[in-house]
């Protein structure tokens, strides 16, 4: 079983192509194509599903049309419309640089500057600003804010699921809840 913890979203399915099947692919992270995979994951009912591809072709720089094995006709192509679309973290290039942002939320925060002590887990991403918040929940159920700035993160590990960040001194005691 897939599990939720273990995959990155990449995108959402759109609607279907033409008459056999194939899917407009709308992606915020075109690892697919920098790695070798043959498969993406949807979330089906609140279930993570493999789903292995034949092709794709690029429509345009966040678009992709992508043919699923077994996906043959316009119907069944309709089914999975709106599904979000995950890629496996086992898999990921390991350039954090491209990683979508709204992949982080789950991630465990460490503090760099003290003895490398949890600050807690990122529950969500808040891009709606024009500085990037990760909301934060600590070991004692407080939410804080965090500025998602390469000044303050000086390290990203997927496969670990961790974010080091080094923070000026006073910020984690605000009250930014």
């Amino acid at each position: 079983m897939i599990r939720q913890e273990d995959v990155l979203k990449i995108g959402k399915i759109g609607k279907p192509h033409g008459v056999k099947g194939e899917v407009s692919l709308l992606f915020d992270d075109d690892v697919f194509d920098r790695v070798e995979a043959d498969y993406l994951i949807l979330m089906i009912d609140g279930i993570l599903v493999p789903f292995f591809f034949d092709e794709y072709r690029f429509k345009g720089s966040e678009t992709a049309l992508v043919s699923f094995s077994g996906i043959d006709t316009k119907e069944k192509a309709q089914e999975l419309t709106g599904c979000d679309v995950y890629f496996p973290i086992s898999l990921y290039d390991g350039d954090e640089g491209n990683m979508p942002v709204q992949g982080v939320s789950g991630f465990t925060v460490v503090d760099a500057n003290g003895d490398g002590r949890v600050i807690g887990t990122v529950t969500h991403v808040d891009d709606s600003t024009a500085n990037m918040l990760l909301s934060v929940r600590t070991a004692d159920g407080r939410e804080v804010l965090i500025p998602a700035a390469e000044e303050f993160i000086t390290n990203v590990d997927v496969p670990e699921r961790t974010i080091t960040v080094s923070l000026p001194d006073g910020l984690l005691d605000l009250d930014n809840a």
